[in-house]
């Protein structure tokens, strides 16, 4: 993104088009959740409609410890310790609700692990330890300054995140906004945890959840218990998602049970992955770029630019004063039909994808690659390539002669 990695001085296009900055953390902290919930959804095709359990458990853990509520850690504890101590704690949480859930196959396993995440988004919304008014959520109270990623111990290799309590750095005689810093370390952090995913799906135990999702019966009877590799791959997820929620919780430092625990955030990873490419891991990340960028596009706000913003800057005043339809200018037309409906379009995307483009952005790509993006498309470039320039040297040899 052009505007993420400078300061300024971006085409005033790109800035319309392109999210903004605080938008790309979002999409990169959901994205992780998103591709954890794929991990489970999409390599062993057993749907977690509750995965928003993990997410909000990290979540919830984070802002907790901050304000000095969990016992045996401290406020001051470094972040992130409290990120892989989320992750633990979703996993053991996953493993608990798995006991019971892979009793279970196709919708019923769905239908289970939703029952159990609607069960803690009820519990945390009236739980009254959390806070005078746990339906209104929890804020970070015990730490002004940010959560920090980076060394723990080491302040020259860690910086802090966060909205409000980011912090600005200078590198190479630039100086980075605190937005921009909590970029690219939110990234460096689901970076990390891609590579581990993509670890250990490539992994023998990766292959034996790909063969549950293809046949598990045929998994099972060639000797391998497939109930302790699902609840295995559940915990692996859980444990992604709930460094994903403690990510969020750094970053906003609040969490509410509608943000945290409530159907609609697996809804959200649901879509994504379905845009992107369930099976794919990267794709969720990618469908939740596409999901948030045509909201913000889209939005009343006009944040990050907005297609009025564009509109107004390309065409000019005079052009979206023109009056085109009913006495209506371009500039109205626009704002009545197109912006702020970003849900009704996105709704329509979604249905366009299920219908036509079943596999996903990411997944559409490795079929017409013919295998994974990473092997396949520098294969394809380097044939490219080659081709463009014998085409060249046998026209120049033509020519010679």
């Amino acid at each position: 993104m052009y505007h993420v990695l400078t300061n300024g001085g971006a085409p005033t296009g790109m800035v319309a088009l392109l999210p903004r900055v605080e938008t790309m953390v979002a999409v990169l902290y959901f994205g992780l959740f998103a591709m954890s919930f794929d991990f489970i959804s999409g390599y062993t095709g057993y749907l977690s409609f509750g995965h928003a359990a993990f997410y909000g458990t990290g979540a919830y853990f984070v802002v907790l410890v901050a304000n000095g509520k969990v016992p045996l850690l401290a406020p001051e504890t470094p972040f992130i310790w409290l990120l892989v101590l989320a992750g633990v704690l979703a996993a053991v949480l996953a493993l608990v609700i798995g006991t019971f859930s892979f009793r279970l196959t196709g919708v019923y396993f769905a239908m289970i692990t939703l029952g159990f995440a609607q069960v803690l988004y009820v519990f945390m919304r009236d739980w009254e330890y959390l806070g005078a008014n746990p339906r209104d959520g929890i804020a970070v109270t015990g730490l002004t300054e940010g959560f920090r990623i980076g060394v723990p111990g080491v302040d020259s290799l860690s910086v802090a995140i966060g909205q409000l309590a980011g912090e600005p750095i200078d590198l190479f005689g630039s100086t980075l906004g605190a937005s921009t810093v909590s970029y690219y370390a939110v990234g460096l952090v689901v970076v990390v945890c891609y590579i581990a995913m993509q670890r250990i799906i490539h992994s023998p135990f990766g292959r034996v959840m790909i063969a549950i999702r293809e046949n598990e019966a045929r998994a099972r009877a060639i000797g391998y218990n497939t109930f302790y590799y699902k609840l295995g791959a559940f915990s692996m997820s859980a444990f992604f998602a709930g460094v994903a929620g403690g990510l969020f919780a750094g970053f906003r430092r609040s969490v509410t049970p509608e943000n945290g625990y409530y159907f609609l955030v697996t809804g959200d990873a649901l879509l994504a992955s379905i845009i992107g490419g369930f099976g794919t891991l990267a794709g969720p990340l990618y469908g939740r770029l596409f999901d948030e960028g045509l909201r913000e596009f889209l939005s009343k706000s006009g944040s990050g630019g907005g297609l009025l913003v564009f509109l107004r800057d390309s065409l000019g005043h005079p052009a979206m004063e023109t009056v085109v339809i009913g006495g209506m200018t371009v500039g109205e037309l626009v704002e009545t039909f197109l912006n702020g409906h970003a849900p009704l379009y996105v709704g329509i995307v979604f249905v366009l994808f299920v219908l036509y483009v079943p596999n996903g952005m990411v997944g559409t790509v490795r079929d017409r690659l013919g295998g994974t993006c990473a092997k396949q498309l520098p294969a394809w470039l380097s044939d490219r390539l080659t081709a463009i320039v014998t085409a060249i040297r046998e026209r120049v040899s033509g020519v010679r002669h």
